[in-house]
């Protein structure tokens, strides 16, 4: 029979998300992040917002209000210069000098004021988005982790977390007040002086930010190098040292460094090509400015001489070109800021976007066990096309029974228990807990009736106990302890520094292969699921280590529908049935006596595994008479 093709999973938005294209613009980039800079359910922050823009507003006056000072205090100190505009108690030079440095104060403490009010608004934005983000890497299929580095990731994580508040801060705090800042410049300019100097002014600005625009744009092909090598550095950072054993293991120290300083050089060589177009573009943005600045003050000269402007006013136009200066830096800062930033973000909107291969179907129910019985009908199942991993599977573990799946290496039988768990979903057929199909249940409510004890431990970098409780969070600490009698790791955790407080290591590496399995044995008991499934759970032990933990697991398993993924066909000889899986096929099922009867696969594979464990017995026999054989002394 051919399998059926696959069926490719259809794209949807995801949770409401807007679709977020692969490079985001600028403008896009601001508008996806409104909703968390202006919460719907935060009315608080959002009074923090308002709060933030009447400050802004406040410090803009202020802001225009300084240079007219210093106009006024240098026309008062001018002999024939022009009336102050201000009641003769507060037209005197000392006086003028005071409101200018009052002015100052003011104008700081509204920026600063502006500032603190908004903070909390950044850093929910930043949290929020961030959170988010974490929880749909989660949600994402086990195939597109599978396909990722874990150092690329995190740094993705982290580079996006800083672009949100960076984004957030640059449109809050400093594009909406220099626009602002832009309007009343060009007010007063066409109020003080005339159309032309408000002309070179509008001229001068955009000069200024299409200059600042292609620059840009240019410096982000420079920009998405220094991350992808900056990336490329942490991931292969990470690798070398999550797998520093096998470094020491094959004396790799210095072709791990080389390797690494291999990345770092890409790095050094695109951020100083960086930091060379970022000299470029602040020499550039400087020119332009300084021309229309020496335009406008040489108007203002001719007007001086043609007696139609004061001093004052020559002192007006210089203060407020310098402080036109700070917004307009600020301006190319803001657009060169959030188009890096944009950079930045861009693979999280990526995640974003990325839709979980496998979603529950509308109307999807909670998994209701009555018995736990599950059953394969006619599964087919690839992970490419090209190559077919299960071909018709059909099977059944009955409620409380115990059924193994055995066969070589490739056959199939981790797709089986990934299949179990909806990690995939299979081209065709149906699985089956108590006749639900797994299509039509939560994940969630799947996952909870499940217990998993893998053959490759993964331990948190935390406590012991944390790691036990991980099973079932609300546990008491009585029954995390329990939990670890159960599966007899409780006498060596009380032997250890800090008991069930001892911190285990980076993936668990401070326990040996027995303890870690006995503490999945351990979080896998607290749990307490009707359903147990065995990933080759003692196949990586040595035969003592597995003596032991197969007599925890037979404990476990008592009373449970069990599904075991056996290597070891001496750990699975009492179960209820064997299924034998070769090429994505099962070719015999039976018990233990019933397959070595066929005289088939089963029989092969009994006979190879009977003569290695001898071969090992022998050896290990051998070294033991070594070294208890009595040493003969020869006299000379």
């Amino acid at each position: 029979m051919t399998p059926p093709k696959p069926v490719v999973p259809q794209q949807k938005p995801s949770n409401g998300r807007p679709d977020i294209k692969a490079e985001a613009s600028m403008f896009t980039t601001v508008r996806h992040l409104w909703p968390y800079m202006w919460p719907e359910n935060r009315s608080d922050l959002r009074m923090r917002v308002l709060g933030a823009m009447v400050l802004l507003l406040m410090g803009k006056i202020v802001t225009i209000a300084v240079p007219y000072s210093f106009k006024w205090a240098t026309d008062a100190l001018t002999p024939g210069g022009h009336e102050v505009p201000l009641p003769a108690l507060l037209a005197g030079p000392i006086v003028l000098v005071i409101i200018y440095g009052l002015l100052r104060s003011f104008m700081q403490f509204f920026t600063q004021g502006r500032d603190a009010l908004f903070a909390a608004v950044s850093m929910h934005a930043t949290r929020k988005l961030a959170n988010e983000v974490f929880v749909h890497m989660h949600q994402l299929s086990l195939r597109y982790h599978l396909e990722r580095k874990t150092g690329g990731l995190t740094r993705v994580l982290e580079r996006g977390r800083d672009a949100i508040h960076q984004i957030v801060r640059m449109t809050m705090l400093t594009a909406i007040p220099t626009v602002v800042e832009f309007a009343f410049i060009l007010a007063v300019f066409f109020y003080e002086f005339d159309w032309r100097y408000v002309l070179t002014v509008i001229v001068m600005i955009i000069a200024y930010l299409k200059f600042t625009w292609v620059a840009t744009d240019w410096r982000i092909h420079i920009r998405r190098s220094v991350n992808e090598s900056d990336t490329d550095a942490n991931v292969k950072a990470i690798d070398s040292l999550l797998n520093y054993e096998t470094v020491k293991y094959f004396g790799a120290e210095r072709r791990e460094a080389e390797r690494y300083d291999k990345s770092m050089e890409r790095y050094e060589r695109n951020s100083t090509s960086s930091y060379v177009s970022l000299a470029i573009l602040n020499s550039g943005q400087g020119f332009i400015f300084s021309v229309a600045l020496t335009v406008v003050m040489i108007l203002c000269v001719m007007g001086i001489r043609n007696g139609t402007h004061t001093v004052g006013d020559f002192v007006l136009i210089n203060a407020m070109m310098i402080q036109l200066y700070q917004p307009l830096n600020f301006m190319g800062m803001v657009y060169r800021e959030i188009k890096q930033a944009t950079i930045d973000i861009e693979s999280m909107f990526q995640i974003l976007g990325q839709n979980p291969e496998i979603q529950d179907v509308p109307g999807a129910k909670p998994l209701d066990i009555k018995q736990g019985a599950i059953r394969f009908e006619d599964v087919h199942f690839s992970y490419d096309p090209a190559r077919a991993i299960l071909r018709g599977v059909s099977f059944e573990v009955p409620a409380g029974k115990t059924v193994a799946v055995v066969g070589p290496s490739g056959a199939g039988k981790s797709t089986i228990s990934r299949l179990l768990f909806r990690f995939y979903e299979p081209q065709s057929g149906r699985i089956t807990i108590d006749g639900q199909e797994l299509r039509n249940v939560t994940q969630r409510s799947l996952r909870d009736q499940i217990g998993m004890v893998p053959q490759d431990t993964v331990l948190f970098n935390d406590t012991i106990g944390y790691n036990i409780r991980y099973g079932r969070w609300d546990a008491t600490d009585e029954e995390v302890q329990e939990a670890a009698r159960f599966a007899q790791i409780d006498e060596f955790i009380r032997t250890v520094p800090n008991g069930y407080q001892a911190q285990v290591g980076e993936r668990g590496l401070k326990l040996s292969g027995g303890e870690k399995q006995r503490v999945a044995i351990a979080r896998t008991i607290l749990k307490s699921p009707p359903i147990l499934l065995l990933d080759e759970a003692t196949s990586a032990l040595d035969s003592f280590t597995e003596r032991e933990i197969q007599t925890a697991l037979d404990r476990v398993v008592k009373g449970r529908t069990t599904l075991v993924i056996a290597h070891r066909l001496s750990t699975i000889v009492n179960a209820d049935e064997i299924l034998v899986l070769d090429k994505g096929l099962i070719v015999e099922r039976g018990t233990h006596e019933k397959l070595l009867a066929l005289n088939g696969v089963y029989h092969a594979m009994w006979n190879r595994q009977r003569e290695v464990d001898a071969a090992q017995e022998t050896l290990r026999r051998a070294e033991e008479e070594e070294h208890t054989a009595p040493k003969v002394t020869v006299e000379a």
